[in-house]
């Protein structure tokens, strides 16, 4: 997924607040306010000083002209941007770069399931069950070279799962991929100690039949791309 060629703009992070707002400090010094496209924890992702990507996209339709895109930790460009990774899942499934998606005969966004929900990809063929994917974006590492989700507590992230663990009941296939947008992680588990209640609804679905996946990506200013998948710890 290219990004906004020639809008993106280097900067140094001031501060996070409010969840939806953030401020930066741009080359010549001066001082703006970007929107932060996540409304989660960003735990370890908020230091002061730290280098900043944002995109430059002034609109009569937006109350601020830019976007906070991505994040420096640990020598490393992170995505924080949680809008982000349905796309990249729907492209890497296009391209084939998720194997274990491939053969369907059509895709399809948001699609109306379960209570008062919507799955994020809906995958859709004549000839077996049709698949329903779960895309959640994660990029929190805490130790070594582990990706975790998630990073705050989530009752709408374990909604999904038993939404999941239901159409597994129902006859269709069910899967969870983890979206990691950081490239220097080697292995993914669910953080239980920050979110028990997720951890629990996980294992239920995981022995529902729920298949769980997770997908690093190559992060830089001017793209972020699924490349490879990384082995899920239960």
């Amino acid at each position: 997924m290219l990004l906004e060629h020639g809008k993106m703009v280097s900067a140094t992070l001031v501060k996070r607040y409010k969840r939806f707002l953030s401020d930066h400090q741009l080359g010549d010094g001066s001082v703006i306010t970007a929107s932060c496209p996540n409304t989660g924890a960003m735990m370890g992702l908020t230091s002061a000083q730290s280098r900043t990507c944002l995109v430059h996209a002034p609109s009569p339709s937006r109350k601020y002209d830019y976007r906070w895109e991505m994040i420096e930790d640990d020598h490393t460009w992170v995505g924080i941007n949680t809008g982000r990774p349905n796309g990249l899942v729907e492209e890497a499934i296009l391209n084939g770069t998720i194997t274990e998606l491939q053969g369907y005969g059509s895709l399809r966004r948001e699609v109306k399931y379960g209570t008062n929900s919507r799955i994020d990809l809906l995958l859709e063929d004549s000839n077996r069950p049709s698949t329903y994917v779960e895309v959640k974006n994660c990029h929190l590492r805490r130790e070594g070279r582990l990706a975790e989700f998630p990073d705050s507590v989530t009752t709408r992230g374990a909604k999904h799962l038993d939404e999941l663990s239901e159409m597994v009941r129902q006859g269709h296939r069910s899967v969870m991929v983890f979206c990691v947008q950081r490239s220097d992680c080697d292995a993914f588990s669910v953080a239980g100690d920050i979110d028990p209640g997720y951890a629990s609804a996980f294992q239920r679905a995981r022995a529902a039949g729920v298949e769980a996946l997770a997908y690093v990506c190559h992060v830089s200013p001017q793209e972020i791309k699924v490349t490879h998948s990384i082995p899920v710890k239960d």
